[in-house]
């Protein structure tokens, strides 16, 4: 009877054992699979181009901080239209048959066509827009409402600024050529500012109108001997082929001025603007709130960047024969950021 009862007792404390810990795998599992969530972000970009690669590189950072890592938790499905509408929209009808989590549109024409396409509950942020107002993206940008909300990449103070210092430092320009695809909203609306601000100052802006990228080159010189400077605004088909704009405005000593930091980086002489990474990465913060937070988008202001400086690019200013003052360099808040040697 004994030996019966003690093997009762081991049948019953191996039994509780494997119950307990069956109870403690599967209290693992769970904790296991709330760590360990993956995500599927759909990103529609227009172009190839640094300003807007510079962005969705920013916003895969913001995400990678807070432990949503492309390749182990995060699934990206990045499409990019190559400045071609029809495949702009096709992307857009693609990314909203399938699942994601959250969707991200970089430019102006990526996000009009993802929010016309998307159903009405996938959270949609949006970056390196213009003016989200004019693109009819969303309505308010205080108080978004729906599933939208992003961020704004330009601050009219960036045009005004930038037309001053055009006006005050080179008194000798008194036409200033613009190489804009009229096709783009983004564009329109820069220019618009622009043209009245350089009004303001007698300063006559000469466009020289393009349909696509291809035709850049030939806008850029069709414009020398005409202005006494080139000017660009945040637009795509444009920016995609600025590398000619530079070497024109090299060639022909034509001093080159353009909307964002990249360009600059590259060869254009002076901005007012801020860093296209940082614009993404503030976007990216926001994905954060949405995926970790369940923070809906409509719920964010849609933000602009508020933090400007004139950035000037000293070896473009020798290839331009611009003499940089002592003046412009004094413009300039941030000297050990924004004035690249």
């Amino acid at each position: 009877m004994k030996i019966k009862k003690l093997g009762l007792g081991l049948s019953l404390g191996l039994m509780l054992s494997a119950t307990a810990c069956g109870a403690n795998n599967n209290k693992a599992a769970e904790s296991g699979n709330s760590e360990t969530k993956t995500y599927k972000i759909a990103i529609s970009q227009y172009v190839e181009h640094p300003s807007l690669d510079a962005t969705r590189e920013g916003f895969l950072a913001a995400l990678k901080d807070a432990g949503i890592v492309e390749g182990e938790n995060l699934k990206v499905d990045l499409q990019n239209a190559q400045a071609d509408s029809s495949n702009n929209l096709s992307i857009a009808q693609k990314i909203a048959a399938d699942k994601n989590d959250l969707v991200l549109a970089i430019a102006t024409p990526s996000a009009q066509s993802v929010v016309q396409a998307e159903d009405k509950e996938t959270p949609i942020l949006f970056a390196a827009v213009t003016d989200p107002l004019d693109a009819k993206i969303v309505s308010d940008l205080e108080h978004p409402g729906g599933n939208v909300s992003g961020a704004s990449d330009t601050n009219p103070e960036s045009i005004t600024r930038l037309m001053a210092f055009i006006a005050e430092q080179l008194p000798d320009v008194k036409k200033l050529g613009l190489i804009i695809n009229e096709g783009e909203p983004n564009a329109v609306v820069m220019a618009d500012i622009a043209k009245t601000e350089l009004d303001k100052h007698g300063i006559e802006l000469v466009k020289a109108a393009i349909t696509n990228t291809s035709e850049v080159k030939q806008a850029a010189e069709s414009l020398v001997g005409r202005v006494d400077a080139l000017y660009i605004t945040l637009d795509n088909s444009v920016v995609s082929a600025v590398d000619t704009i530079i070497q024109t405005a090299n060639d022909n000593k034509l001093p080159f001025f353009s909307a964002d930091r990249d360009t600059v980086e590259k060869g254009a002489f002076a901005t007012v603007g801020f860093k296209y990474y940082d614009h993404g990465y503030q976007v990216g913060q926001m994905a954060v709130e949405v995926l970790k937070n369940g923070t809906s988008p409509g719920e964010m202001k849609v933000t602009m960047q508020e933090k400007l400086d004139l950035i000037l690019n000293l070896k473009a200013a020798a290839a331009q024969g611009i003499e940089v003052t002592d003046a412009m360099k004094a413009a300039v808040a941030d000297p050990d950021n924004n004035i690249i040697q």
